[in-house]
């Protein structure tokens, strides 16, 4: 577990190979109130970490800090070994992508093409190398090249292809990591489901680490090789999935816990042949356990 900790024990924990590192950062908003106390947390290449918690707990105020929106109080950023500084902000957006909560914040161009494009041809590429990294891109999300959407002007496109089509701007970027906030929110089931694919293909193929915010648990637990918890400005409890969603900690939270948990904690009341190095993160996962303790315990 990681409370507020001083800025020396914080900088101790650094091994050299974070993407990522937030060292005791805090912030004050203008009328004086604290958005963020003390921040600590790294992450490591190739890796998923999601920010987990409540409305208002300082998740989107802390994923601004990463790309240079906010500039902290106290404590420093470092993104690949170097501060993150005002004047190095050009170059950060380069190597780390933000995907906003709402994509109409994002999506700005007369077609879809043009809005993919937009951010290679930013960093001085051409027309014909642009299009073909808009082309790959827009080929990786949505499975093949949207021809039918690539002349559409975005605004007309659905709250979920609106979606995907942000997510091809960055990744057209080539980016070495991904910041994004509320990904999933207010989408369908279907793209929901499409854009956790999304992140899990950036991680496994693309090798580009992600940071998500998010007050959806189960996202979190299907997804994130660790879970940050945070709460009024403060990481409360960091740590691997099982660490955090075992933990009792995590009921005191204005969350919802996800209902995989609920049963699995109820199993684990009933058997004691569940195995403690791992919990279900998926409904499959969870349907072969109750299988499993069904036959080893002839109840099938």
């Amino acid at each position: 577990m990681r409370n507020k900790e001083s800025e020396a024990s914080c900088r101790a924990e650094l091994t050299g190979n974070e993407i990522i590192h937030v060292d005791c950062v805090d912030h004050v908003y203008p009328d004086g109130t604290m958005s963020l106390d003390g921040i600590c947390f790294s992450v490591n290449p190739g890796e998923i970490v999601a920010i987990c918690g409540p409305n208002g707990s300082g998740k989107t105020t802390l994923l601004e800090h990463l790309v240079g929106i906010l500039t902290p109080k106290k404590g420093r950023i470092m993104m690949f070994g170097k501060r993150l500084e005002k004047k190095s902000y050009k170059k950060v957006r380069r190597v780390v992508g933000l995907i906003f909560q709402n994509s109409d914040d994002q999506l700005f161009s007369p077609t879809v093409m043009d809005d993919v494009m937009f951010g290679p041809r930013n960093l001085g590429l051409s027309k014909e190398e642009a299009y073909q990294k808009a082309y790959d891109a827009l080929k990786t999300v949505f499975g093949k090249f949207p021809k039918h959407l690539a002349d559409k002007i975005p605004h007309y496109l659905s709250g979920g292809e609106k979606k995907l089509v942000a997510i091809a701007g960055i990744l057209a970027m080539e980016p070495k990591a991904i910041v994004a906030d509320e990904i999933t929110a207010n989408l369908d089931p279907y793209h929901g489901r499409l854009v956790e694919n999304i992140l899990i293909k950036m991680k496994e193929e693309l090798d580009i680490s992600v940071v998500f915010a998010t007050h959806d648990l189960n996202m979190a637990l299907r997804l994130a090789d660790r879970v940050c918890l945070i709460d009024k400005g403060a990481i409360i409890k960091e740590g691997t999935p099982k660490e955090i969603f075992l933990d009792d900690d995590i009921l005191k939270l204005d969350l919802e816990i996800p209902q995989i948990l609920r049963i699995y904690r109820n199993l684990k009341q009933f058997f004691s042949d569940i195995a403690e190095d791992t919990i279900p993160r998926t409904v499959n996962q969870l349907n072969k356990l109750i299988n499993r303790l069904l036959k080893t315990n002839n109840l099938s």
